[in-house]
């Protein structure tokens, strides 16, 4: 993995912030209909979220419908395993947050809800389908993005896939499962994925079990080819085809798989307090870049976020996943709700809207020791 800079996760909003501006119009003209094909096969169906011009970011009527489908193809006799995809150069951004940010704005809290409940329904319906699902990452895979795919039983990344959490940077938590499956990574690499939004590739996510199977990029549309075939219900049948067209991959010497060792000492300590601190004592006994550029990731980010998601994380170790689910979607209530904190909604003022990158405080107030841990469900 290159380099972590803050340019890397900020690239990223800046991708979504020049597309923001045609939402408007965009979402008068779209077909909300047209916002999830599917593709039929001989004994399969594929799901393609289809938004290229938000990078596929997930809005409630792609939910809803995408839970429509998935209940009833697992309802299907004739259907023996299911599939999705994104259109264009993204498998899916996450969720729409700007859609979201306008919701608050105009008060429409019921809608908000609506758009969690939508999807988080969806999450734990892939976690717990009694079908076979492949989940091809044919590009950026975030927050949402991984939520609607590492829940399923193949994910398939290329040297196309971006995956990031980056909820931190924009006043949020890492949601839709990611206390989860974050917690169930190798040591701590789930808590220094949550705090900084630092990005992993598809040879890093295969090296910590984030995908299941990494191809090249040219090789994708063969592996649909060769999956829509198949006429089985069969995992073991469906994993002997992607291992067919599968590739052998390795993190680079810059990735941070190979400082799992640092990243256990500093992001296993208790507080956030402590991991700046021993961040930055690292920092000043060894000459790597990787440091300074992970304490500006963190410095970045909202304080409240940083607590809230270190708690969020840690609890997940210990749940199951439909635990974790309920708990983000009250967490998630409570940062649209801005009884607490307006930080949700400042983050994506500055990040995506005003697009100034100035979060206005108490953004980016210090918080003693302890605090924001009331954000979390008793």
């Amino acid at each position: 993995m290159q380099r972590l800079k803050i340019s890397n996760i900020s690239r990223y909003f800046n991708d979504l912030r020049a597309l923001s501006q045609h939402r408007t119009s965009s979402s008068v003209t779209d077909d909300l209909c047209n916002q999830v094909l599917v593709e039929g096969k001989a004994n399969s169906r594929m799901a393609i979220l289809n938004r290229p011009s938000a990078l596929n970011a997930l809005n409630t009527n792609m939910g809803a419908k995408l839970n429509k489908l998935f209940k009833a193809w697992e309802n299907d006799p004739n259907i023996g395993f299911v599939s999705m995809k994104g259109s264009g150069r993204a498998f899916c951004a996450g969720g729409d947050i700007v859609s979201l940010y306008h919701f608050m704005n105009q008060g429409k809290l019921e809608e908000c809800k609506d758009f969690f409940r939508t999807l988080y329904s969806f999450i734990y319906l892939l976690g717990t389908h009694l079908k076979p699902h492949v989940a091809i990452l044919n590009g950026v895979t975030m927050g949402g993005g991984a939520g609607v795919s590492i829940p399923g039983t193949f994910r398939v990344a290329c040297g196309k896939t971006v995956f990031a959490t980056p909820e931190t940077l924009i006043g949020f938590h890492p949601d839709a499962g990611a206390s989860f499956y974050l917690s169930h990574l190798p040591g701590h690499l789930g808590e220094f994925l949550a705090l900084t939004g630092a990005k992993l590739n598809g040879a890093e996510m295969m090296a910590c079990g984030l995908a299941t199977h990494y191809s090249v990029s040219e090789k994708l549309p063969l592996i649909e080819e060769e999956l829509g075939k198949l006429v089985t219900d069969d995992p073991s049948v469906i994993e002997a085809c992607l291992e067919k067209y599968s590739d052998l991959v390795y993190p680079d010497k810059n990735s941070v798989i190979h400082r799992i060792d640092i990243v256990d000492k500093c992001f296993g300590l208790d507080t956030v307090e402590e991991i700046i601190d021993s961040l930055e004592s690292e920092a000043s006994l060894i000459n790597d870049p990787w440091c300074g550029s992970t304490l500006r990731l963190l410095k970045e980010a909202s304080p409240l976020s940083l607590k809230v998601s270190l708690r969020s994380i840690r609890e997940g170790r210990f749940q199951t996943f439909d635990e974790c689910l309920v708990r983000e979607y009250r967490m998630s209530l409570q940062g649209v709700s801005r009884l607490i904190s307006g930080d949700f909604y400042e983050g994506v003022r500055a990040r995506m809207v005003d697009r100034d990158i100035a979060p206005k405080v108490p953004f980016h107030l210090s918080l003693p020791k302890g605090e924001g841990l009331c954000l979390l469900p008793r």
